[in-house]
């Protein structure tokens, strides 16, 4: 797979997934001082892409500000409704995010399949919203230590990759996030070396079911107790191409570090 890996240059992606942090004056403070913060240390935005993924209830202030500011910042959601509209009360339909001016989705993050026992039938459903209305579905995929004990390392993330792109038949702008959950939150992270494997493992589904060109260009993330002292590590193996941070993504003095892994850690 590292001949695929290699074909294109892939702008490496962190992104910050907020959870439920941050409120909507939280949200323009907190993107003000990241913007501030990596225009002064000479980030180049296009070597490095950001983006965040704030609450609901902060997406219109954030898209205000960006488009306000011309913040070179991108944002998404943290979940999308698989329907367009409907008496699906607390649902938000992608038609809303895209007119918002979304980038991204995130979609099938660990918690949703957990806590909301999210389905790999609803994760197919979702992309397809997505997709239908030019969102990139960030697709997560991950096992827990029971899957990990069980079945190895790969099996159910490229299990899952499979189901949520069961309906895709186009060339997709898609990006994958791997993401142990026996490492999310636990301070524990998985070894760059397993997250390669795993990686490698995804972009090899990824020629199967939409062809090398297509594989070639999709950003692989890993996340998972991300910081700014291990990401340089991971960004070192040929198919990881970015982070999808989540603790670490509400301080900002720590993401910023995490997406200037180029500078302040040789690779």
């Amino acid at each position: 797979m590292a001949a695929v890996s290699s074909s294109v240059r892939r702008t490496p992606l962190i992104a910050g997934n907020w959870k439920m942090n941050l409120d909507h004056l939280q949200a323009i403070a907190f993107v003000q001082k990241l913007a501030w913060s990596l225009k002064d240390a000479g980030h180049d935005f296009s070597a490095v892409e950001v983006s965040v993924f704030p609450p609901y209830t902060d997406l219109r202030s954030v898209q205000t500000l960006v488009s306000a500011d011309k913040l070179p910042i991108a944002y998404g959601a943290q979940d999308v409704s698989e329907h367009a509209s409907g008496a699906f009360t607390g649902e938000i339909s992608a038609l809303f995010l895209a007119a918002l001016e979304c980038r991204y989705v995130i979609i099938g993050h660990s918690e949703r399949r957990i806590l909301h026992h999210e389905t790999d039938e609803q994760v197919s459903l979702k992309v397809v919203a997505a997709l239908e209305n030019n969102l990139t579905p960030i697709i997560c995929v991950g096992e827990t230590a029971d899957d990990l004990e069980t079945h190895g390392a790969s099996a159910v993330p490229v299990a899952q990759l499979r189901a949520a792109l069961a309906e895709v038949r186009s060339a997709a702008d898609i990006v994958v996030a791997y993401e142990p959950v026996w490492a999310i939150g636990s301070g524990q992270a998985a070894t760059p070396e397993q997250a390669e494997q795993v990686a490698a493992a995804l972009r090899a589904v990824l020629v199967e079911l939409l062809g090398e060109d297509v594989a070639a260009k999709t950003r692989i993330l890993y996340g998972g107790s991300v910081k700014s002292g291990n990401i340089a590590s991971f960004m070192r193996e040929p198919n990881v191409d970015g982070a999808l941070v989540g603790g670490a993504s509400i301080d900002v003095t720590e993401f910023a570090s995490i997406v200037r892994y180029q500078k302040h850690v040789g690779l």
